[in-house]
């Protein structure tokens, strides 16, 4: 790598942070941040030792000059900050959802395309181990001709939680937006790219959400919660963010099959769970089980023959091939900013995802919501 590239990041909450950790991992140079409260961003900046800092997103564009924009604001922020540093001829490195509709995240593909600078979509849980773990089986016929998946999870997240920008699907909210994407973009992974086909409904189980001032890191919102929710003075919001949904799709698969694979995708934001998170691979000789709603593991493997699960370990090489960091999402962004980084450098790298899959989801997401 001959220069080390220089990164400004947009957002100071989890996904901003995140990121500026991600991409000095991966040997980039972090240059500046940018946050819309100027006392956060300062204490950000100088917690993380960022040189600038600032609340102009055009500023800081102009002053950092920098090689990559990292997006890490709430979804429903994402299209301004991209399309900016896009016209200054950034690459843009950007969470999902990729916009609040797919009309804008259409139009920031476009305009990737337009400018002719390369994207990443940080949809990155199909770096989970266990995840690369499962596409390597299917690719042996470890479990035969692919034929059905399923994504099955319920958070039972507390419905009282302070109303912040999970709750507006015009900020990039909603299970859709903050968990399905996450989930398509392992079952592609694993078993092919080309969507066939895919439907799906919504349910809207939340009216309302207490408003509490404060709250500025998304992970600690739970931290917030009013201790007297019948006090009469406390205001409440209303929320148009779905908290449930099923979607049923098939997928095309990358192996011999004889017809597309149908996927099911059931999420309950606010139900309990009874049993283990999972996800299932099922083929005609076998089927891959792996415990937790982002595959977070272990994986079990069914051999038709034999009639019994078995568990699997993780190939060493496959744990060597990613950062030695505990949190599974620091990990995956670290990951994929090491691709994006190599790639920009000019290196070899895997292909990974683009504006122009986010832009596919957000479609998607759009017509599941619709109907």
């Amino acid at each position: 790598m001959s220069e080390r590239k220089k990164v400004l990041i947009l957002g100071t909450g989890f996904a901003g942070q995140g990121h500026a950790k991600a991409f000095r991992d991966a040997g980039a140079e972090v240059v500046g941040i940018v946050g819309r409260t100027p006392e956060v961003v300062k204490k950000v900046a100088a917690e993380m030792d960022i040189p600038w800092y600032g609340s102009d997103w055009k500023e800081a564009l102009r002053e950092c000059r920098p090689d990559i924009a990292a997006i890490g604001t709430p979804g429903g922020a994402h299209f301004e900050g991209a399309m900016d540093a896009m016209e200054a001829g950034c690459a843009v490195f950007c969470d999902k959802p990729l916009a609040e509709s797919g009309e804008r995240a259409r139009l920031m593909y476009e305009k990737s395309i337009e400018m002719g600078v390369k994207t990443a979509y940080a949809a990155s849980y199909r770096y989970m181990a266990d995840v690369i773990h499962a596409k390597r089986l299917v690719a042996s016929g470890a479990i035969g001709e692919p034929r059905e998946a399923e994504s099955i999870s319920h958070f039972n997240l507390n419905p009282d939680i302070p109303f912040g920008w999970s709750h507006r699907i015009d900020q990039g909210g909603g299970r859709l937006n903050n968990n399905f994407t996450h989930l398509l973009s392992i079952m592609t992974y694993v078993l092919g790219d080309k969507i066939v086909s895919i439907d799906g409904e919504t349910r809207y189980d939340m009216k309302k959400a207490p408003v509490v001032k404060g709250v500025h890191n998304f992970t600690e919102r739970r931290n917030f919660i009013p201790d007297d929710l019948n006090d009469p003075s406390l205001e409440w919001a209303d929320v148009d963010a779905e908290w449930s949904y099923t979607v049923m799709a098939r997928l095309e698969s990358d192996y011999p099959a004889a017809a597309p694979v149908s996927v099911l995708f059931r999420h309950g934001g606010l139900v309990p769970r009874f049993t283990d998170d999972h996800l299932v691979f099922y083929g005609s000789e076998g089927a891959i089980y792996i415990k937790g709603h982002y595959g977070k593991g272990p994986l079990y493997l069914w051999d038709r023959k034999k009639g019994e699960w078995t568990l699997q370990e993780t190939p060493a090489d496959i744990t060597a091939s990613l950062p030695d960091i505990e949190d599974d999402t620091q990990r995956n962004w670290t990951h994929l900013a090491t691709l994006f980084v190599k790639d920009l450098s000019g290196e070899k790298v895997e292909p990974y995802q683009s504006f122009e899959d986010g832009a596919r989801y957000q479609e998607i997401i759009d017509r599941i919501r619709k109907s």
